[in-house]
């Protein structure tokens, strides 16, 4: 259960920042979508450390895959640049996260 729970906090917490980057336009509707979207992000990632995973495991996973989710996903909505360097960034990012899940054993 709290792998679902972390895949929850993941997509809660990566549509509060993009809805975040919407509001940026002039949309403040957005902002509402914000507070819910990381109210709901770091219930989901508590529910995550009681069902049992660890912090430094699941805040690794959490910040990683957030961070490429985000990153492909503004480039999608919002055409924001996407580049071999900061894929590389995203690359080395999971490769450390690879590394304190594995560390964690």
């Amino acid at each position: 259960m709290g792998w679902l729970f972390l895949t929850g906090s993941i997509l809660a917490e990566v549509t509060a920042t993009l809805s975040l980057r919407a509001s940026v336009d002039g949309r403040r509707a957005w902002l509402a979508v914000v507070g819910v979207g990381y109210l709901l992000a770091f219930t989901l990632l508590s529910l995550t450390l009681q069902a049992g995973i660890g912090i430094g495991v699941a805040y690794g996973i959490w910040t990683a895959v957030g961070v490429a989710l985000t990153a492909v996903a503004s480039k999608v909505l919002f055409d924001e640049p996407l580049t071999r360097t900061m894929v590389g960034g995203i690359l080395l990012i999971a490769a450390g996260v690879l590394l304190v899940e594995l560390g964690a054993r």
